[in-house]
């Protein structure tokens, strides 16, 4: 009997040895998948310890060695040529062999951020997405894969997650971003080379729940959870995204990344402009291809009364966040913000304007990035202001072709005299500059245009990119 016994469990730890040891790549890693173009990507998985591993690439036939370490790990970085394809690459150690097809060589890009990330081409219920339906229909499209990371939390990093890549459909796309579906889709009709969309967002996450406990050592006030008991709320809790949903994604070969996010960290404006200059700073270390292009939407106006009491939303309103967002577009090396000033609904949270906000951000990679030129891709901004008597000149730059207004009587512009008390302005635009006064501001020292919670854009560059709302004091 105690043989028996003792020969059902070796049995039970062979197969569990066996189980462990069983060759395995990531979700990342599948059929249908996008390899960055003309660079040397990893590639990573699990098998046996300590047995080498041999990766077979089909389109140059190179075959790549390496030892898994004690734990099984193993991690190969090969080169890959020019965009094309379907290609496919053999994984195998001893007996077991993984063969990955259909590979595109291409453009990839990490889309990222809360609930605007997000909002899928169907829209949420009883929130549409302007045109989501027929852009649903015209997706087909085998150029372009996308793979989603699902929601979850975690204390200590996940190493993969459930999900796979898949071609643009009409299934897939619905349930897929539409804001990063507008981008990619732009990205590929102008590039025209296959596109590769990783998508990790969570809908009303705050910066901290993307950033790792290492990245948040130097912020007092923040805490950082020790066990999963104290992940409260998934979205709220600082590290509980980065560890769940963006760990078993960091290192795969990307070209940039864009960003939509900001809404839950809008009562707390001047330190997201600390919280998310040290993000991108270390996602970049962490991913090991220098500064690569990180773009990012402002977030659009809103009532934030609909959430928060009327005395938090008129001492940070939002125009305080999205100033800070304007702010890091100027110190973060390598990034650029889309302006959506215009896009803004009051009583909704979600614009459903969502192709506008996906197309901005990919005027911003097509020519930063790409180098496209001939045509406006980044929102004009306020340059320097000039007191003439009882009136302000404003000048602006990144305008080219020159300001509009899309309003008969420009409203959105207060002045402000010694005695910091604001009162509206008259507004006379020129081709590149606008003149500003008021009879109850003898000597305006200070200009606000549409620094409040919800507001409708009225200036625009002759691209149709809105001016940003901005402040020139800092009281």
């Amino acid at each position: 009997m105690k043989l028996f016994q003792s020969f059902v469990i070796l049995c039970a730890l062979s197969c569990s040895v066996s189980l462990q040891a069983q060759l395995k790549l990531p979700a990342l890693f599948s059929d249908n998948m996008v390899l960055q173009q003309n660079t040397q990507v990893p590639i990573w998985g699990w098998g046996y310890p300590k047995q080498e591993v041999h990766l077979t690439t089909s389109w140059d036939h190179k075959t790549y060695k390496f030892e898994s370490n004690s734990e099984g790990q193993w991690r190969f970085k090969i080169q890959t040529p020019s965009t094309g394809g379907p290609h496919s690459f053999t994984v195998a150690q001893g007996e077991q062999k993984i063969n990955v097809q259909n590979v595109l060589i291409g453009e990839v890009w990490l889309c990222s951020g809360q609930s605007n990330m997000e909002m899928p081409l169907k829209g949420f219920p009883g929130q549409p997405v302007k045109g989501g339906n027929e852009s649903i229909l015209l997706s087909t499209n085998k150029q372009i894969r996308l793979i989603t990371v699902p929601r979850d939390a975690k204390v200590t990093p996940n190493r993969d997650f459930m999900g796979h890549w898949q071609e643009a459909a009409p299934a897939v796309v619905s349930d897929f971003s539409a804001t990063a579906w507008y981008f990619g889709n732009l990205l590929h009709q102008v590039l025209n080379v296959p596109i590769g969309l990783i998508h990790v967002s969570y809908g009303g996450s705050n910066v901290e729940a993307w950033m790792s406990a290492e990245m948040l050592k130097d912020f007092n006030g923040i805490k950082v959870p020790e066990n999963p008991k104290d992940i409260g709320e998934p979205n709220r809790t600082a590290t509980a995204l980065y560890n769940g949903m963006l760990a078993p994604v960091i290192g795969y070969g990307i070209k940039g990344a864009i960003w939509y996010q900001g809404e839950s960290n809008y009562d707390r404006p001047f330190q997201y402009l600390e919280l998310f200059k040290t993000m991108v700073d270390q996602w970049r270390k962490q991913w090991g291809l220098g500064e690569f292009p990180f773009y990012f939407a402002q977030i659009a106006p809103f009532d934030y009364r609909v959430f928060t009491p009327d005395t938090l939303v008129e001492k940070y309103n939002s125009a305080f966040l999205r100033e800070s967002q304007l702010k890091a577009s100027h110190q973060i090396p390598n990034s650029g913000m889309a302006v959506l000033l215009d896009i803004g609904e009051k009583g909704n949270i979600h614009p459903k304007h969502k192709k506008v906000g996906g197309h901005r951000l990919a005027y911003l990679a097509l020519a930063k990035t790409y180098g496209i030129k001939g045509f406006e891709f980044q929102s004009p901004e306020f340059n320097a202001m000039e007191p003439q008597g009882s009136s302000l000149i404003l000048s602006f730059k990144k305008v080219p072709n020159g300001l509009i207004s899309k309003v008969k009587d420009i409203k959105g512009f207060e002045i402000a005299g010694k005695d910091r008390i604001f009162y509206p302005a008259n507004a006379f635009l020129r081709r590149k500059s606008v003149i500003l006064s008021s009879p109850r501001v003898e000597k305006p020292i200070a200009v606000r245009y549409l620094f409040k919670d919800y507001v409708e854009a009225e200036l625009f560059s002759t691209g149709g990119l809105p001016l940003s709302s901005f402040r020139t004091d800092n009281w």
